[in-house]
């Protein structure tokens, strides 16, 4: 993929022209040649994951290397189909079958998850990892009330007894800013508005104090007002409880309020990475500088320029770049 005329990438923020990962590697585990640092969080290695189809593996996630320290934000965006997803489920080892991880390292707190046993990852999940899916009322049970949800969490992961879980859930609903908790804990996922489903949904994964809350799309199906609400309560509660957050999100706009860091995903592959300031100043990947020219809020007047085509499906990556045949910067070794 060509770069803009008489630059030259730094190491550690690079866009690659064969669409892997945004940082040299030298085979040594970590996307900049070196061992989790002690400082990290979580550290994602090389990791692979893809579908068993038609009796041939597809990739859906290639070689995907990011690192999370404690209290950070770490932004992962992209088009619908771009594997953030799957990346997200890969972290907590949710990946059902056909699909599978094929390769790769998910190093947390220093031990690698993909090694760890099922009541050992089911130990981690929720307690130590949580997720924030990204439509409540399909994350929530909906024959169960928002309050027996919250309980059970807790009592899975021996954070309350069945006496004190009714009171530690209405203290999560109450963190959340859900009016009337002692109320709302007996109500149904039905019976909340859109917004509050999301606030139950984050106080069910905050029961357990984890370091990491990952949260995919998290404003998704909520109007304007309410996603900024949301957005504010995570910044809140991230700023009060200390959390690590990989925020999972095709808006730029949040990722500008939101994230310390950004990683640049396209097509299974991370394109480019960089603090925050640094990518909207001068992003370096024809994607993502695609992806900026098309939000709104330019100049009056101006139209949106619209990224053409789509996300190649999976297993029919092109050659090369798999960006090159939307590219409009492209040139012959994009395609090699």
């Amino acid at each position: 993929m060509s770069e803009s005329a008489g630059r030259s990438p730094s190491a550690d923020r690079s866009p690659l022209a064969d669409g892997g990962s945004s940082q040299p590697t030298d085979g040594s585990g970590s996307a900049s040649g070196e061992r989790p640092a002690a400082s990290d969080l979580l550290s994602v290695e090389h990791l692979t994951t893809g579908f068993d189809l038609k009796g041939r593996f597809v990739p859906a996630v290639i070689d995907v290397s990011f690192r999370i320290a404690p209290g950070e934000t770490l932004g992962l965006v992209g088009e619908s189909g771009s594997g953030k997803s799957l990346t997200a489920l890969s972290i907590m080892r949710l990946v059902q079958p056909p699909g599978r991880i094929a390769g790769g390292r998910l190093v947390f707190k220093g031990r690698d998850l993909c090694e760890l046993g099922g009541r050992e990852m089911q130990a981690v999940r929720g307690a130590e990892i949580a997720l924030i899916f990204q439509e409540p009322m399909t994350a929530l049970n909906p024959v169960f009330t928002i309050g027996s949800q919250i309980e059970e969490t807790l009592r899975v992961h021996g954070r309350a007894t069945r006496a004190t879980a009714r009171q530690r859930a209405i203290e999560l609903l109450d963190a959340v800013s859900i009016p009337e908790p002692h109320k709302r804990i007996r109500d149904y996922p039905h019976q909340l508005s859109g917004g509050l489903r999301q606030r139950a949904l984050i106080a069910i994964s905050l029961a357990c104090n984890p370091s990491l809350v990952i949260a995919d799309e998290p404003t998704t199906a909520l109007d304007v007002t309410i996603q900024a609400q949301i957005l504010e309560l995570l910044r809140d509660l991230q700023r009060r409880l200390g959390l690590a957050l990989l925020l999972i999100t095709h808006d730029l706009g949040v990722v500008a309020e939101m994230a310390d860091r950004v990683a640049v995903m396209y097509a299974g592959r991370i394109v480019e990475e960089a603090p925050v300031e640094a990518l909207f100043d001068d992003p370096r990947h024809p994607y993502t500088r695609g992806l900026m020219a098309s939000m709104p809020g330019g100049e009056p007047g101006t139209r949106l320029r619209a990224i053409q085509g789509t996300v190649p499906p999976l297993g029919e990556l092109p050659p090369g770049c798999a960006f090159a045949p939307r590219c409009v910067e492209r040139f012959g070794p994009c395609s090699t």
